[in-house]
């Protein structure tokens, strides 16, 4: 077994074993190595975001938190190509780095499909958009700050090229293609607003959690001829 299918094998394992604990001992004994062959092959899979933990002590082990992984997949050649497509597209998008991340992710797991051809496909799709291309990417601090609702200070270019600081509560992302909107809290204008994510400049996330304002979109976005009413922030 070499060792790509072993780190694959490991987390099988785990899997199966979850929630129950298994040692560095019993796993090298599973897989023909030695325990540090193991511990290194943990620490590995540890490092590229499989939840692994554990547990110290004389009786302690490793364990997979099974809520935050996926099973094995059984997609169709076409759902891949379709997957990774999308995931793989590059553009002034709110999670664009981390698509491309879970991309990785879900490939790594495929194991009844041919996932590199699947992968080379998406990569000879190309989106020709020259506009797109010109736009300068969202600050990662943006996406941080949607991900985990934190107050988010950024300066803000409006559509007149006015420059201005904004410190915001995130409250949804909006999408108007090809365009995405961080929809808000302004506390400088002390209201909602929709603040064009390729508009936004040096962000710097708060520690500060956005409070719950009891806000609807819908009220705020009408949908006209299946278009929202955006403005600008």
């Amino acid at each position: 077994m070499n060792r790509t299918d072993r780190l694959y094998a490991i987390v099988e394992e785990l899997r199966g074993r979850s929630p129950d604990w298994m040692s560095a001992a019993a796993l090298a004994e599973r897989f023909e190595v030695s325990t540090r062959t193991i511990e290194r092959d943990l620490s590995a899979l540890q490092q590229t975001g499989v939840p692994i933990y554990a547990t110290p002590g004389r009786r302690g082990g490793y364990a997979l938190d099974t809520r935050h992984t996926l099973p094995p997949l059984n997609l169709t050649p076409g759902e891949v190509t379709a997957i990774a497509t999308a995931l793989s597209t590059e553009g002034a998008t709110p999670f664009d780095v981390s698509g491309r991340s879970a991309l990785k992710k879900i490939l790594a797991v495929l194991r009844d499909v041919d996932a590199d051809g699947a992968e080379a496909l998406a990569q000879r799709i190309y989106r020709y958009d020259s506009k797109r291309s010109a736009e300068p990417r969202p600050p990662r601090e943006v996406e941080q700050a949607i991900l985990e609702g934190r107050v988010v200070t950024f300066t803000y270019v409006d559509r007149d090229g006015a420059a201005s600081d904004r410190t915001v509560e995130p409250l949804a992302v909006v999408g108007d293609a090809p365009r995405w909107y961080l929809w808000g809290w302004c506390r400088l204008r002390d209201a909602p607003r929709a603040f064009r994510i390729d508009r936004i400049r040096c962000a710097v996330i708060h520690d500060e959690i956005a409070p719950d304002r009891g806000l609807d979109i819908d009220a705020y976005f009408p949908v006209v001829s299946g278009r929202s009413m955006l403005g600008d922030g």
